[in-house]
């Protein structure tokens, strides 16, 4: 009696979704013909007819039945230490390589709410960009590496994992301030945000390589990458204070009465009632701005940094293996869909499990 016809449920989810009126049908149709039109000729050229092992692309092309007809991945391959790890020493890989582990240790409390001392586990967490800092760079009893040897995916996470991690307390701090009663303090707030909302990420970055220099007393040394790192959070920083303004906003009167009718101060009403509600209808955009700010570091490349794009340009220089463009521009919007499409699908994961509306 508990059985299920599984063939009737799936002709119902059909005709629901895909055949449910004549223009429907005729949209299905089209699509089916689409994916058999594109699908076959992709996969037979970035799988089927791929090559994997070469020395050059002349090599490449030596494999396939006539040259182009799949792709050269052994590109990719022969380069993938300089992708991931830009001209970090060879020999000091094994930094990079524990600074990634322990970045996933530093999400684990993030993500996994009933865990044994969490709270202890987030204080980790917190000091993360610390102790990554020390690990790359070096200094107290590691050999110390500038950061003008930082590049490619490594650079693309640290830019994102330090904007993403300073960026959201700032903006937090930025919307209170827009929205305070203290003129002096909603004037400075308004005019950073502004102004920061006015300008392209690009001319910061063109302020943070050059201008910055000429504020600075002679022969002070500011690290590029250093200056970079604070422009990028400043700018996610701007942004993010304008979504959680939003939330601000779409918090009911009531509850700012209620936290100050149990006589909580501003701060512990803001802690402890309001910023978890602002933050919970927030989540949308916040991501949003994320993984803007993601793709965003492709930018740096203008500026002379080197993140999987700047390699990938300066790898094509190389007469061995120039016109293999298409694959270097695959395989870096593949590794932006992986890391753009898990933040998204996280953002949807917790929308769910702070959903606490009932019907």
């Amino acid at each position: 009696m508990f059985n299920i016809d599984k063939s009737n449920t799936t002709i119902k989810w059909l005709r629901q979704n895909l055949f449910a009126s004549p223009f429907d049908t005729v949209l299905t149709v089209f699509a089916i013909y689409i994916i058999v039109l594109v699908v076959p000729p992709i996969f037979e050229w970035t799988i089927q007819n791929a090559v994997w092992l070469a020395d050059s692309r002349n090599s490449c092309w030596e494999q396939m039945a006539f040259p182009g007809e799949g792709a050269c991945w052994a590109f990719i391959a022969k380069r993938l230490n300089m992708f991931i790890y830009g001209f970090y020493p060879e020999h000091l890989y094994w930094r990079v390589n524990l600074t990634f582990i322990l970045l996933i240790l530093a999400f684990i409390p993030i993500f996994i709410e009933h865990l044994p001392y969490r709270k202890n586990l987030l204080l980790y967490t917190i000091l993360f960009p610390f102790i990554a800092g020390w690990l790359l760079v070096g200094g107290f009893g590691l050999e110390r590496v500038t950061t003008d040897l930082f590049g490619g995916i490594m650079l693309t996470i640290i830019l994102g994992i330090t904007g993403v991690a300073f960026s959201l307390p700032i903006g937090i701090f930025l919307a209170l301030g827009r929205t305070s009663n203290l003129p002096a303090v909603k004037m400075l707030c308004v005019i950073f945000i502004e102004f920061i909302r006015g300008v392209p990420l690009i001319v910061l970055l063109f302020i943070a390589s050059t201008m910055l220099n000429y504020f600075l007393p002679p022969g002070t040394s500011f690290d590029l990458l250093l200056r970079v790192l604070i422009m990028v959070t400043l700018f996610s920083a701007a942004y993010l204070a304008e979504v959680i303004r939003g939330g601000l906003a779409a918090i009911p009167a009531g509850q700012y009465e209620a936290s100050q009718a149990i006589g909580l101060s501003y701060w512990k009403a803001q802690r402890l009632i309001i910023m978890p509600q602002v933050l919970k209808v927030s989540i949308p955009g916040i991501v949003n701005t994320f993984i803007g700010l993601f793709k965003d570091t492709t930018l740096v490349v203008i500026i002379g940094l080197f993140d999987p794009l700047g390699i990938g340009r300066s790898s094509l220089a190389d007469t061995k293996w120039g016109g293999l463009h298409i694959e270097v521009y695959i395989f870096i919007a593949i590794f932006f869909f992986i890391c753009c499409f898990s933040m998204s699908r996280y953002s949807i994961f917790l929308e769910k499990r702070l959903n606490t509306d009932h019907d």
